[in-house]
């Protein structure tokens, strides 16, 4: 069974993004690699993106017993990276034969991902990077615009993906779908 190499980042949903961001960068020395109203991503070495910070509009603080609904400031969900796209789609199968199954997979554009559920409701995002150095990754990010079509990505379907993938699609195939 294939591991994952890496955590790839974390995203926190708040309604202080720029505070968020001019802290975290402070702290970790980070740089701003794209940002628009909603997003902001920073690294703060030659990944694409460490820690990102959404704002989607009004949250609701966490309740004292740690309960949450979804619109809470806090953590949106942590990412692992894995070796490749087959690394991916084998770990894909393996837990599908488990029942564990993604509610969302994205073509990112950097990265294809696909996102589970863990017992308490949290967001794991296990992702294979779609170029081959990070200095691609970074140039991309910063290419994108604040009015891009697809600022999220293009949702897929994890079947289709597999099927693509078993059928030799490779990984760099993958910055051209979006």
């Amino acid at each position: 069974m294939a591991s994952p190499r890496k955590l790839s980042h974390i995203v926190l949903q708040t309604n202080r993004r720029s505070e968020m961001r001019d802290w975290y960068c402070t702290v970790l020395g980070a740089e701003i690699l794209h940002e628009n109203e909603f997003i902001c991503f920073i690294s703060y070495d030659d990944e694409h993106h460490r820690v990102a910070f959404i704002d989607p509009g009004p949250l609701a603080d966490r309740e004292p017993d740690g309960r949450k609904a979804g619109k809470e400031a806090g953590l949106h969900h942590v990412a692992f990276t894995f070796g490749g796209l087959d690394d991916l789609i084998d770990n894909y199968q393996r837990l599908k034969q488990s029942g564990i199954r993604p509610h969302r997979c994205v073509n990112h554009g950097v990265t294809t991902s696909m996102y589970y559920h863990d017992p308490d409701h949290n967001q794991v995002e296990l992702l294979v990077d779609n170029f081959a150095t990070a200095a691609e990754g970074q140039a991309y990010m910063r290419r994108r615009s604040a009015k891009d079509k697809n600022p999220v990505g293009l949702v897929c379907d994890p079947e289709e993906l597999a099927a693509q993938a078993r059928s030799g699609l490779r990984v760099e195939e993958l910055v051209s779908i979006n």
